[in-house]
């Protein structure tokens, strides 16, 4: 009897429930992000790709021209300058981070220093400090007639140097704001990634002979490649979405040696050009995403896991 009652049971449960039984709690529960997402991720998105295949000047009705948005772009020399200067700033900015990151985080994860959180404090700062006030002490200090920088030349004989107006020293002079303001956030990154290796490889290493720099070679490096990887590819999406350090600190000037990717994108809103600054940045999503790709794919561990 108590076996055909089990049975009974699991047949029972067996049986689908009606769609009324299913507990709609869980999904009530998401429901709030999927609505913010769709409100304020998919539809703009969705409704900025249909925008880059139309003209429009964010008033009256948009003209549907298909392509023409990006042959401009694509034919445009001021569109692919803006990506060159972009690819000179990203030169100049994530090698260097990506080095003087790993090498301050080693220092914090294996020196016995003091005040070791006050380091990391401090290092962490600049990238919380607002951009617009260290622009403009970046403005102050390399002023070519009145700026610090020159007057500390001029101590040593030097001659001034035109740091924000001159084509050669405006891209470098930009890059070094940057570095002074992310450098900070990249330590912290790939410090998290040091202190996911565990101390017991290097205790083994020792042990086997291998040296200082032999340990950092070859078991530093690739254990912290994810983090080194995820550095890139944030650093090279901000890298050419920058925007707000050219716009106050050099107006894209001069001669245009300034204006990035993301300034550029942001002359064709203010001039009502809706539609052609939808198709920019539909443009920059394509290429960003490709350099991130390779990024990836030349920091991938060896192993070919990911």
């Amino acid at each position: 009897m108590s076996s055909l009652t089990t049975s009974a049971a699991r047949a029972a449960h067996a049986r689908p429930r009606p769609w009324r039984a299913v507990r709609l709690s869980p999904y009530l529960f998401i429901a709030p992000f999927f609505v913010v997402f769709a409100a304020f991720g998919a539809y703009p998105l969705i409704y900025a790709l249909q925008l880059s295949f139309t003209r429009w000047r964010g008033a009256g009705e948009a003209h549907w021209v298909g392509l023409d948005n990006y042959l401009y772009l694509l034919t445009s020399p001021d569109f692919w300058a803006s990506l060159a200067n972009s690819a000179v700033m990203w030169l100049l900015i994530v090698p260097i981070q990506l080095v003087a990151g790993l090498g301050g985080a080693v220092l914090l994860a294996n020196a016995r220093l003091r005040l070791r959180g006050l380091f990391r404090v401090a290092f962490i700062a600049p990238f919380v400090t607002p951009l617009v006030a260290m622009a403009q002490v970046w403005i102050v200090v390399f002023d070519r007639d009145y700026g610090a920088v020159n007057y500390l030349l001029n101590l040593v004989g030097l001659p001034d140097v035109g740091w924000l107006t001159s084509t050669a020293w405006s891209k470098p002079t930009l890059a070094l704001l940057f570095l002074w303001k992310t450098t900070g956030f990249a330590i912290i990154i790939l410090l998290a990634g040091l202190q996911a290796v565990p101390g017991g490889v290097y205790e083994a290493a020792s042990l086997d002979g291998a040296s200082r720099w032999r340990q950092f070679w070859s078991i530093t490096l690739p254990l912290v490649r994810r983090s080194m990887a995820f550095l890139v590819v944030v650093q090279t999406l901000a890298v050419f979405q920058m925007f707000a350090e050219p716009f106050v600190v050099t107006e894209g000037g001069p001669y245009g040696s300034t204006t990035t990717a993301g300034l550029y994108l942001y002359e064709h809103i203010t001039a009502s050009d809706l539609g052609t600054g939808a198709a920019n940045s539909f443009l920059l999503v394509l290429l960003v995403f490709g350099l991130s790709l390779v990024s990836v794919r030349l920091l991938r561990p060896k192993d070919g896991t990911s």
